[in-house]
Protein backbone atom coordinates (compact mmCIF):
# COMPACT_ATOMS: atom_id res chain seq x y z
CA UNK A 1 0.00 0.00 0.00
CA UNK A 2 1.54 3.40 -0.75
CA UNK A 3 0.40 6.47 1.26
CA UNK A 4 0.10 9.43 -0.83
CA UNK A 5 -0.05 13.42 -0.35
CA UNK A 6 -1.61 15.12 -3.26
CA UNK A 7 -0.69 18.71 -3.44
CA UNK A 8 -2.70 20.36 -5.98
CA UNK A 9 -5.20 17.86 -5.52
CA UNK A 10 -8.20 19.97 -6.95
CA UNK A 11 -6.65 20.78 -10.24
CA UNK A 12 -6.45 18.89 -13.13
CA UNK A 13 -3.25 16.47 -12.13
CA UNK A 14 -4.75 16.08 -8.64
CA UNK A 15 -7.86 15.12 -9.50
CA UNK A 16 -7.00 13.01 -11.97
CA UNK A 17 -4.31 11.22 -9.38
CA UNK A 18 -7.63 10.52 -7.36
CA UNK A 19 -9.52 9.00 -9.77
CA UNK A 20 -6.43 6.45 -10.07
CA UNK A 21 -6.28 5.88 -6.48
CA UNK A 22 -9.99 5.64 -6.28
CA UNK A 23 -9.95 2.82 -8.55
CA UNK A 24 -7.33 0.95 -6.68
CA UNK A 25 -8.03 1.09 -2.96
CA UNK A 26 -5.88 -1.78 -2.38
CA UNK A 27 -3.05 -0.82 -3.50
CA UNK A 28 -3.14 3.07 -2.70
CA UNK A 29 -3.99 5.46 0.06
CA UNK A 30 -4.54 8.96 0.23
CA UNK A 31 -2.97 10.54 3.47
CA UNK A 32 -2.44 14.36 2.62
CA UNK A 33 -4.34 16.52 0.45
CA UNK A 34 -3.38 20.35 -0.65
CA UNK A 35 -5.08 22.92 -2.38
CA UNK A 36 -4.69 26.54 -3.54
CA UNK A 37 -7.28 28.01 -2.87
CA UNK A 38 -10.65 25.98 -3.35
CA UNK A 39 -11.27 25.20 0.04
CA UNK A 40 -14.79 23.73 -0.97
CA UNK A 41 -13.49 21.27 -3.44
CA UNK A 42 -10.67 20.50 -0.86
CA UNK A 43 -13.29 19.91 2.13
CA UNK A 44 -15.37 17.26 -0.24
CA UNK A 45 -12.26 15.12 -1.64
CA UNK A 46 -10.98 15.03 2.21
CA UNK A 47 -14.31 13.89 2.95
CA UNK A 48 -14.53 10.92 -0.04
CA UNK A 49 -11.21 9.95 0.83
CA UNK A 50 -11.06 10.08 4.36
CA UNK A 51 -8.11 12.66 4.53
CA UNK A 52 -7.73 14.11 7.63
CA UNK A 53 -4.86 16.07 7.26
CA UNK A 54 -4.95 18.19 4.46
CA UNK A 55 -3.49 22.52 3.73
CA UNK A 56 -4.72 25.48 1.61
CA UNK A 57 -1.56 27.68 0.13
CA UNK A 58 2.16 26.83 -0.64
CA UNK A 59 2.83 27.34 2.57
CA UNK A 60 0.57 25.05 4.26
CA UNK A 61 1.49 22.51 1.85
CA UNK A 62 5.19 22.91 2.52
CA UNK A 63 4.41 22.02 6.06
CA UNK A 64 1.81 19.17 5.53
CA UNK A 65 4.95 17.51 3.63
CA UNK A 66 7.17 17.77 6.52
CA UNK A 67 4.32 16.75 9.29
CA UNK A 68 2.85 13.96 7.39
CA UNK A 69 3.93 10.38 7.08
CA UNK A 70 4.07 9.54 2.96
CA UNK A 71 6.14 7.21 0.58
CA UNK A 72 5.01 9.37 -2.24
CA UNK A 73 4.41 13.25 -2.75
CA UNK A 74 2.90 14.17 -6.07
CA UNK A 75 3.62 17.33 -6.78
CA UNK A 76 0.71 19.36 -9.01
CA UNK A 77 0.77 22.71 -7.79
CA UNK A 78 0.93 25.10 -10.56
CA UNK A 79 3.75 27.35 -11.06
CA UNK A 80 7.63 28.01 -9.19
CA UNK A 81 5.41 28.19 -5.38
CA UNK A 82 5.76 24.73 -5.63
CA UNK A 83 9.71 24.91 -4.75
CA UNK A 84 9.31 25.07 -1.04
CA UNK A 85 7.22 21.29 -1.30
CA UNK A 86 9.59 20.29 -3.26
CA UNK A 87 12.44 20.56 -1.18
CA UNK A 88 10.47 19.43 1.43
CA UNK A 89 9.18 16.15 -0.33
CA UNK A 90 12.80 15.61 -0.89
CA UNK A 91 14.27 16.01 2.32
CA UNK A 92 11.89 14.09 4.15
CA UNK A 93 13.16 11.20 2.01
CA UNK A 94 9.82 10.87 -0.04
CA UNK A 95 9.63 9.44 -3.28
CA UNK A 96 8.53 12.99 -5.17
CA UNK A 97 6.40 12.47 -8.63
CA UNK A 98 6.71 15.82 -10.51
CA UNK A 99 4.13 17.34 -12.03
CA UNK A 100 5.39 20.88 -10.70
CA UNK A 101 8.10 21.44 -13.68
CA UNK A 102 9.02 24.61 -12.43
CA UNK A 103 9.99 23.88 -8.65
CA UNK A 104 12.77 21.95 -10.40
CA UNK A 105 13.65 24.00 -13.59
CA UNK A 106 13.49 27.08 -11.18
CA UNK A 107 15.69 25.53 -8.09
CA UNK A 108 17.83 23.52 -10.65
CA UNK A 109 20.85 22.80 -8.27
CA UNK A 110 18.98 22.66 -5.10
CA UNK A 111 16.74 20.33 -5.86
CA UNK A 112 19.74 18.44 -7.34
CA UNK A 113 21.37 18.33 -4.17
CA UNK A 114 18.62 17.24 -2.39
CA UNK A 115 17.73 14.46 -4.63
CA UNK A 116 18.87 10.57 -4.46
CA UNK A 117 19.32 8.75 -6.85
CA UNK A 118 15.39 7.46 -8.28
CA UNK A 119 13.91 9.63 -5.78
CA UNK A 120 12.51 12.13 -8.59
CA UNK A 121 10.01 10.60 -10.78
CA UNK A 122 8.38 12.49 -13.70
CA UNK A 123 4.77 12.72 -13.95
CA UNK A 124 4.98 14.98 -17.54
CA UNK A 125 4.11 12.92 -20.67
CA UNK A 126 7.41 13.79 -22.18
CA UNK A 127 9.82 12.79 -19.00
CA UNK A 128 7.42 9.62 -18.28
CA UNK A 129 7.64 8.68 -21.69
CA UNK A 130 11.71 9.37 -21.77
CA UNK A 131 11.93 7.50 -18.48
CA UNK A 132 9.91 4.45 -19.40
CA UNK A 133 12.46 4.26 -22.61
CA UNK A 134 15.60 4.43 -20.30
CA UNK A 135 14.53 1.23 -19.20
CA UNK A 136 15.85 0.17 -22.39
CA UNK A 137 19.60 0.59 -21.46
CA UNK A 138 22.21 2.02 -19.96
CA UNK A 139 23.53 5.60 -19.23
CA UNK A 140 26.28 5.03 -21.42
CA UNK A 141 24.30 4.08 -23.98
CA UNK A 142 22.12 6.87 -24.40
CA UNK A 143 22.85 9.14 -27.65
CA UNK A 144 20.05 11.67 -27.71
CA UNK A 145 16.85 12.39 -26.20
CA UNK A 146 14.09 13.38 -28.57
CA UNK A 147 10.71 15.23 -26.92
CA UNK A 148 7.62 15.57 -28.80
CA UNK A 149 5.85 18.39 -29.34
CA UNK A 150 2.40 18.80 -31.30
CA UNK A 151 3.28 22.14 -32.65
CA UNK A 152 0.08 23.64 -31.02
CA UNK A 153 -2.51 25.81 -32.56
CA UNK A 154 0.23 27.60 -34.86
CA UNK A 155 1.97 25.16 -36.36
CA UNK A 156 3.17 25.49 -39.78
CA UNK A 157 2.82 29.43 -39.72
CA UNK A 158 5.91 31.80 -39.73
CA UNK A 159 6.41 34.48 -37.61
CA UNK A 160 5.20 37.01 -39.22
CA UNK A 161 1.65 35.51 -40.18
CA UNK A 162 1.43 35.03 -35.98
CA UNK A 163 1.89 38.79 -35.43
CA UNK A 164 -1.63 39.02 -34.90
CA UNK A 165 -2.98 35.85 -33.19
CA UNK A 166 -5.76 36.68 -30.29
CA UNK A 167 -5.75 34.75 -26.99
CA UNK A 168 -8.62 32.88 -27.75
CA UNK A 169 -7.12 31.21 -30.72
CA UNK A 170 -3.54 31.10 -28.69
CA UNK A 171 -5.85 28.96 -26.14
CA UNK A 172 -7.26 26.79 -28.82
CA UNK A 173 -4.97 23.88 -28.10
CA UNK A 174 -5.58 20.53 -30.49
CA UNK A 175 -4.75 17.64 -27.99
CA UNK A 176 -4.71 19.06 -23.84
CA UNK A 177 -7.12 20.70 -21.88
CA UNK A 178 -5.16 22.83 -19.57
CA UNK A 179 -4.61 25.82 -17.66
CA UNK A 180 -4.34 29.35 -19.29
CA UNK A 181 -0.61 30.29 -19.12
CA UNK A 182 0.47 26.48 -19.51
CA UNK A 183 -1.70 26.82 -22.57
CA UNK A 184 -0.48 29.55 -24.01
CA UNK A 185 2.86 28.15 -23.26
CA UNK A 186 2.73 24.96 -25.40
CA UNK A 187 1.33 27.59 -28.22
CA UNK A 188 4.59 29.63 -27.60
CA UNK A 189 6.47 26.60 -27.10
CA UNK A 190 7.89 28.24 -23.68
CA UNK A 191 6.42 24.97 -22.35
CA UNK A 192 8.96 22.70 -24.84
CA UNK A 193 11.46 24.94 -23.93
CA UNK A 194 11.02 24.31 -20.10
CA UNK A 195 10.50 20.95 -20.70
CA UNK A 196 14.01 20.91 -22.27
CA UNK A 197 15.54 22.48 -19.18
CA UNK A 198 13.48 19.73 -16.90
CA UNK A 199 14.87 16.84 -19.09
CA UNK A 200 18.50 17.87 -18.62
CA UNK A 201 17.82 18.52 -15.08
CA UNK A 202 16.46 14.65 -14.59
CA UNK A 203 18.46 12.80 -16.85
CA UNK A 204 21.58 14.42 -17.03
CA UNK A 205 22.00 14.60 -20.69
CA UNK A 206 23.81 17.55 -22.31
CA UNK A 207 21.50 20.61 -23.96
CA UNK A 208 22.94 19.64 -27.09
CA UNK A 209 21.79 15.65 -27.05
CA UNK A 210 18.38 16.47 -26.13
CA UNK A 211 16.21 17.85 -29.63
CA UNK A 212 12.31 18.27 -30.04
CA UNK A 213 10.50 17.28 -33.15
CA UNK A 214 6.86 18.10 -34.13
CA UNK A 215 4.41 15.28 -33.57
CA UNK A 216 1.14 16.83 -33.96
CA UNK A 217 -1.00 13.23 -33.48
CA UNK A 218 0.36 13.42 -29.58
CA UNK A 219 0.13 10.05 -29.42
CA UNK A 220 4.40 9.36 -29.23
CA UNK A 221 5.13 11.21 -26.22
CA UNK A 222 8.88 11.20 -26.44
CA UNK A 223 11.25 8.91 -27.34
CA UNK A 224 15.48 8.02 -26.41
CA UNK A 225 18.32 7.16 -29.21
CA UNK A 226 20.64 4.60 -28.40
CA UNK A 227 24.46 4.73 -29.62
CA UNK A 228 23.60 1.43 -31.55
CA UNK A 229 20.81 3.47 -33.72
CA UNK A 230 18.06 2.34 -32.57
CA UNK A 231 15.43 4.22 -30.93
CA UNK A 232 12.68 3.62 -28.03
CA UNK A 233 9.19 5.41 -28.57
CA UNK A 234 6.49 5.36 -25.96
CA UNK A 235 3.38 5.26 -27.25
CA UNK A 236 -0.64 5.95 -25.94
CA UNK A 237 -3.53 7.78 -26.65
CA UNK A 238 -3.34 11.31 -24.76
CA UNK A 239 -4.22 10.04 -21.25
CA UNK A 240 -2.26 11.84 -17.78
CA UNK A 241 -3.77 9.01 -15.75
CA UNK A 242 -0.99 6.74 -17.46
CA UNK A 243 2.06 8.93 -16.59
CA UNK A 244 0.19 9.89 -13.12
CA UNK A 245 -0.24 6.18 -12.11
CA UNK A 246 3.75 5.57 -13.00
CA UNK A 247 4.24 8.31 -10.65
CA UNK A 248 2.30 6.84 -7.92
CA UNK A 249 4.04 3.67 -7.82
CA UNK A 250 7.09 3.69 -10.06
CA UNK A 251 8.56 1.77 -11.67
CA UNK A 252 4.90 -0.20 -11.35
CA UNK A 253 2.21 -0.66 -13.68
CA UNK A 254 -1.26 0.01 -13.07
CA UNK A 255 -4.10 -1.59 -14.64
CA UNK A 256 -6.37 -0.30 -17.09
CA UNK A 257 -5.48 3.69 -16.42
CA UNK A 258 -5.45 4.18 -20.34
CA UNK A 259 -7.36 2.80 -23.21
CA UNK A 260 -4.07 1.65 -25.40
CA UNK A 261 -4.02 2.31 -29.15
CA UNK A 262 -6.27 0.25 -31.53
CA UNK A 263 -4.17 -1.27 -34.22
CA UNK A 264 -6.92 -3.02 -35.90
CA UNK A 265 -7.56 0.52 -37.44
CA UNK A 266 -5.03 2.81 -40.17
CA UNK A 267 -3.01 5.46 -38.15
CA UNK A 268 -0.53 7.92 -39.87
CA UNK A 269 1.78 9.08 -37.82
CA UNK A 270 3.90 12.22 -38.96
CA UNK A 271 7.12 14.52 -38.12
CA UNK A 272 8.24 17.83 -38.35
CA UNK A 273 11.53 19.54 -37.59
CA UNK A 274 11.22 22.46 -35.53
CA UNK A 275 10.80 26.10 -36.87
CA UNK A 276 13.42 28.15 -34.53
CA UNK A 277 12.30 31.06 -36.01
CA UNK A 278 9.07 31.13 -36.11
CA UNK A 279 9.28 29.39 -32.43
CA UNK A 280 12.57 30.54 -30.52
CA UNK A 281 11.25 30.03 -27.26
CA UNK A 282 13.08 26.36 -27.67
CA UNK A 283 16.49 27.66 -28.18
CA UNK A 284 16.26 30.90 -26.08
CA UNK A 285 15.42 27.93 -22.83
CA UNK A 286 18.38 25.79 -24.24
CA UNK A 287 20.58 29.22 -23.48
CA UNK A 288 18.86 29.80 -20.46
CA UNK A 289 19.54 26.17 -18.94
CA UNK A 290 22.96 26.64 -19.98
CA UNK A 291 23.60 29.69 -18.08
CA UNK A 292 22.41 28.21 -15.27
CA UNK A 293 21.59 29.82 -11.62
CA UNK A 294 18.90 32.32 -11.49
CA UNK A 295 18.35 32.08 -15.52
CA UNK A 296 15.79 29.70 -15.14
CA UNK A 297 14.13 31.49 -12.72
CA UNK A 298 13.94 35.00 -15.15
CA UNK A 299 13.19 33.14 -18.06
CA UNK A 300 9.92 31.55 -15.91
CA UNK A 301 8.89 34.46 -14.37
CA UNK A 302 9.28 36.92 -17.40
CA UNK A 303 7.05 34.31 -19.31
CA UNK A 304 4.45 34.18 -17.17
CA UNK A 305 3.85 38.09 -16.71
CA UNK A 306 4.41 38.35 -20.48
CA UNK A 307 1.34 35.57 -20.67
CA UNK A 308 -1.01 37.48 -18.35
CA UNK A 309 -0.23 40.97 -20.29
CA UNK A 310 -1.05 39.26 -23.94
CA UNK A 311 -4.11 37.64 -22.60
CA UNK A 312 -5.52 41.60 -20.92
CA UNK A 313 -4.82 42.83 -24.28
CA UNK A 314 -1.66 44.64 -23.37
CA UNK A 315 0.91 43.09 -25.52
CA UNK A 316 0.57 41.08 -28.92
CA UNK A 317 1.56 37.37 -28.75
CA UNK A 318 5.03 37.96 -30.48
CA UNK A 319 5.92 40.45 -28.01
CA UNK A 320 5.38 37.41 -25.22
CA UNK A 321 8.86 35.73 -26.04
CA UNK A 322 9.92 38.97 -26.84
CA UNK A 323 9.89 40.31 -23.67
CA UNK A 324 11.38 36.87 -21.90
CA UNK A 325 14.47 37.72 -24.08
CA UNK A 326 15.00 40.59 -23.61
CA UNK A 327 14.35 40.41 -19.92
CA UNK A 328 16.91 37.19 -20.13
CA UNK A 329 19.85 39.10 -21.54
CA UNK A 330 19.07 42.26 -19.14
CA UNK A 331 20.03 39.51 -16.28
CA UNK A 332 23.22 38.55 -14.58
CA UNK A 333 23.27 36.39 -11.69
CA UNK A 334 24.20 37.58 -8.18
CA UNK A 335 26.27 34.79 -5.78
CA UNK A 336 25.31 31.84 -4.71
CA UNK A 337 21.75 29.95 -5.74
CA UNK A 338 19.80 30.14 -2.42
CA UNK A 339 15.70 30.38 -1.67
CA UNK A 340 16.49 34.24 -1.18
CA UNK A 341 18.40 34.65 -4.41
CA UNK A 342 15.63 32.58 -6.20
CA UNK A 343 12.85 34.82 -5.11
CA UNK A 344 15.00 38.12 -5.65
CA UNK A 345 15.64 36.75 -8.96
CA UNK A 346 11.86 36.14 -9.72
CA UNK A 347 10.71 39.80 -8.23
CA UNK A 348 13.49 41.48 -10.53
CA UNK A 349 11.73 39.61 -13.63
CA UNK A 350 8.72 40.49 -13.36
CA UNK A 351 9.34 43.91 -12.52
CA UNK A 352 11.89 44.24 -15.55
CA UNK A 353 8.56 42.17 -17.41
CA UNK A 354 6.31 45.17 -16.89
CA UNK A 355 8.30 47.89 -17.86
CA UNK A 356 8.71 46.18 -20.75
CA UNK A 357 5.30 45.68 -21.14
CA UNK A 358 4.65 49.14 -20.28
CA UNK A 359 6.74 50.20 -23.18
CA UNK A 360 5.34 48.05 -24.85
CA UNK A 361 1.93 50.14 -24.68
CA UNK A 362 -0.06 47.75 -27.29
Amino acid sequence: MQRIIILGSTGSIGTQALDVIKANPTRFEVVGLSAGSNRELLAEQAAEYNVDDTAVGAAEAEQLVRDVDADVVLNGITGSVGLGPTLAALTAGRTLALANKESLIVGGDLVKALAAPGQIVPVDSEHSAIAQALRSGTADEVRRLVLTASGGPFRGRSRAEMANVTPREALAHPTWDMGLVITTNSATLVNKGLEIIEAHLLFDVPYDRIDVVVHPQSLIHSMVEFIDGSTIAQASPPNMRLPISLGLDWPNRVAAVGVPIDWTTPHTWTFEPLDDTAFPAVELAKQVGRARGTYPAVFNASNEQAVLAFHAGRIGYLDIVDTVQRVVEAHETQGELTLDSLAEAERWARASADTIIDAIGH
